[in-house]
């Protein structure tokens, strides 16, 4: 029979805490005191721990604390006052799995001992074959294992990196590993979302409260109940909408637009940008109060160039998903894997997906060399990090030769024009069959297949 251990002083709260624990089935131990509480630690095994914040003797930090470095396998969630997000910001980091304020709501109560009992499972749903991070670099290693322990907890992550570096991944490992994996992953792309229309898609909306509301709808929050909310550029929030988002956070309600009432949701928020939050919160474009709220843990995704050893496996596992079933699977030559580990990938590891795919539809033989690979030689060269978008200096105006420019604009405009007309002209020689216009071009299907896409020919 599974148990529990509940840590407070107040007589009520710990007789509300039993009824509604054993009518789950668990067995109950009572705690007033943390004296009380580490001997019942020290004497009996638990699934589950409950304490207040405030105990006669010191503090529930201290207990949490505890039990992180003497139990680290017992989940253990802190009891709050309405409202004190500080204390429960507290406690997530000092290691508690999640928190609870008073006065106890019950259904969100039972949502947080389920989540807790399934972390002493062990019969996880494995991830996806796709949701997997490449790489045995010491970056990457370290990654995995932070990923293992925050998957644990239902502290909300920050996760900043770079454009490209695979953040969403990261994010989606974080819920498949933990309690949540049976529930819904919810991805949002905040600056997807027209301003006048954000409250409706995050919080729902009731049948005619708006002109187009012909039927209630359910918003992300409500989808996500029970799962995972990924806020993907968190950074391109309004400011009116940030006010509404840390409530929902805080107080782990929504109010559907038209709505009298709140409605409770239990739901994991993860959140990722690749612009500087803390910057953004300096200069007044984002609120301090949700940057500390969504911010509890971050989590930094390294960039491409930061583990160049990871190279060759991430691009092989990208060859090999290009090659769909049945079809042969392109190789890297020995100076094509030297190029790419040279290059810095300014756009990580969606670019290097960008330039295999070129590569795929432009080499010979299923063999790709560092020619079919045409990076940027400039780049290429330079081992120096490049610097994010957002941060590169305004480029200094060059007195240049006006017909210089004429002439550099028209000449890939000119070349293009012309492989335009020769692919045409074969495609009508060959009756329009793809495989002998490529061979009378003297090139591959693939390339054939490739130019068509890029000059946009049907």
């Amino acid at each position: 029979m599974r148990s529990a251990l509940v840590v407070d002083d107040e007589h009520d709260i710990r007789e509300l805490l039993v009824l509604t624990l054993s009518r789950m089935g668990l067995r109950v131990d009572t705690a007033a005191d943390l004296a009380a509480a580490r001997a019942h630690l020290g004497a009996n095994r638990y699934d589950l721990c409950l304490t207040d914040m405030r105990l006669p003797d010191g503090n529930g930090l201290g207990l949490v604390e505890h039990i992180a470095q003497r139990h680290p396998d017992l989940p253990v969630a802190m009891i709050t006052a309405h409202g004190n997000v500080d204390a429960a910001v507290q406690a997530l980091k000092a290691g508690a799995f999640d928190f609870v304020s008073k006065p106890v709501d019950l259904g969100v109560l039972r949502g947080l001992v389920q989540h807790a009992l399934e972390l002493k499972d062990e019969r996880r749903p494995a991830p996806p074959p796709g949701n997997r991070l490449l790489g045995e670099s010491e970056a990457m290693q370290r990654l995995r294992a932070t990923i293992g322990k925050l998957a644990r907890s239902q502290a909300p992550v920050y996760i900043s990196g770079e454009s490209g570096v695979g953040k969403e991944l990261v994010a989606r490992l974080i819920h498949d590993q933990g309690p949540r994996a049976g529930n819904a992953f919810v991805p949002v792309n905040c600056g997807a979302i027209p301003a006048e229309l954000m409250e409706s898609e995050f919080f729902g909306h009731k049948k005619g409260s708006f002109t187009g509301a012909h039927a209630d709808k359910a918003g992300l929050f409500q989808t996500a109940h029970g799962g995972t909310l990924f806020l993907d550029e968190v950074a391109e929030l309004p400011l009116h909408m940030q006010v509404k988002l840390l409530r929902a956070i805080q107080e782990k309600s929504v109010r559907p637009v038209g709505a009298a009432a709140e409605a409770p949701v239990d739901v994991r928020i993860l959140s990722a940008t690749h612009k500087d939050l803390a910057q953004l919160v300096e200069d007044g474009r984002f609120r301090h109060d949700l940057y500390y709220r969504i911010n509890v843990i971050e989590l930094k995704v390294p960039p491409l160039r930061a583990r160049r050893e990871d190279v060759p496996q991430i691009a092989n596992a990208v060859l090999l998903r290009l090659a769909g079933d049945g079809a042969p699977v392109a190789t890297l030559a020995a100076d094509a894997v030297a190029a790419l580990q040279r290059y810095p990938f300014p756009g990580n590891v969606r670019e290097l997906e960008n330039v295999l795919e070129r590569a795929v539809a432009l080499c010979e033989g299923n063999l790709i060399t560092a020619e079919d690979l045409q990076l940027p030689v400039a780049r290429e060269a330079s081992d120096a990090a490049p610097l994010p978008p957002e941060a590169r200096p305004a480029p200094a105006p060059a007195l240049r030769d006006p017909n210089r420019v004429t002439a550099e604009s028209a000449l890939p405009l000119a070349l293009e024009q012309i492989e335009r007309e020769a692919i045409l002209k074969a495609l009508e020689e060959c009756r329009y069959n793809k495989t002998k216009a490529a061979a009378k071009l003297g090139i591959t299907f693939r390339a054939l297949r490739y130019k068509l896409k890029k000059l946009d020919i049907e």
